[in-house]
């Protein structure tokens, strides 16, 4: 078996990510990955109309990425967009601006398929192939709440629910105040017992005994925030998988992450170690989400995942007929 050099852009509503890997079977070695924040969200939950800045932005940034995949080598490149584009009721103005710009079709994917390939990419790592798992993957539009244990998906949802959206939902001063960061907590543990937790409370007791060897679930992390939470936790000013990956959180951790983090004004939040200045303003609704997240569940500790969406789309079967246009 021979491997293959590929591509996948992944356009969510915060920030458009590129990971160009060689693929041989289900093994998927990176060998560039690449982040831009475009926004794509940017004032777009109001009306549910993608605007033009943000749109024109984005198709740049894929452009871009398109561009470096080639130069890299990458044969097939594929396109994929997600909540943002999904619930746009534009989503045309977005898909052809990017098709223009890039010569790519964009393959707009639903929230169920954004669930099952998280947790398939994020199981790529062997070490979390067998064991029972809550995959959280918060994105800037949505969160995907995923359940299983090896090749086995017990519960996947996706819920409006995310680091862009719930900024401009609840936009803080500088620094925050006490009050906004109350009133973001209180919201997030409402909407956590009343939309989530009585959907998969049940199945998470049955994923408990399915194998009592393994004990209890495990927390997952994957996407921007969780890389960051590690990446900070780790003390690292650069990014490393395999010390990121090998990172665990406890709630105490979380908790005092998210103090520190809301605390500070903007200016100084973007000089913090291990943090992306672009992602400054993000961090502060997704570090509250992972929160809310394992004090509403009772869980003790959060692991990080690199992996999740992008290495599964390379790994797709339809990789090829789908990627590969005029």
């Amino acid at each position: 078996m021979h491997s293959e050099r590929r591509a996948v852009i992944d356009v969510g509503t915060n920030s458009i990510k590129l990971l160009v890997a060689d693929v041989e079977g289900h093994l998927v070695q990176p060998v560039t990955e690449q982040s831009c924040q475009t926004r794509l969200g940017e004032g777009f939950f109001k009306d549910r109309r993608l605007k033009a800045g943000p749109i024109a932005r984005t198709a740049e940034g894929v452009s871009r990425f398109v561009r470096a995949a080639q130069a890299l080598g990458a044969g097939p490149i594929r396109i994929i967009a997600t909540s943002a584009a999904r619930e746009a009721l534009n989503r045309e103005d977005l898909t052809g601006a990017i098709t223009r710009a890039s010569g790519l079709p964009v393959e707009v994917i639903s929230g169920e398929l954004e669930a099952d390939w998280a947790f398939q990419g994020v199981t790529t790592d062997t070490t979390l192939a067998e064991d029972p798992l809550l995959l959280l993957d918060v994105g800037g539009g949505s969160t995907e709440f995923i359940l299983g244990q090896g090749g086995h998906k017990h519960f996947r949802e996706s819920f409006p629910l995310g680091t862009v959206r719930l900024l401009e939902l609840m936009p803080p001063s500088d620094p925050p105040t006490e009050a906004e960061q109350a009133t973001c907590r209180q919201w997030l543990q409402t909407y956590l017992r009343e939309r989530v937790q009585p959907r998969l409370e049940p199945a998470m007791q049955r994923e408990t005994r399915l194998d009592p060897r393994h004990g209890q679930v495990q927390l997952v992390g994957t996407g921007g925030t969780a890389t960051i939470l590690g990446t900070m936790e780790a003390g690292l000013k650069a990014f490393d998988r395999e010390r990121i990956e090998a990172t665990r959180l406890t709630r105490e951790q979380v908790r005092q992450r998210r103090d520190q983090l809301w605390r500070l004004p903007l200016a100084q939040r973007r000089q913090l170690p291990g943090l992306p200045p672009n992602r400054a303003d993000v961090i502060l609704t997704g570090v509250a989400i992972y929160e809310a997240v394992m004090d509403c569940l009772g869980f003790q500790d959060l692991k990080v995942s690199t992996r999740g969406v992008r290495f599964a789309a390379l790994l797709s079967a339809t990789f090829h007929s789908t990627t590969i246009g005029s």
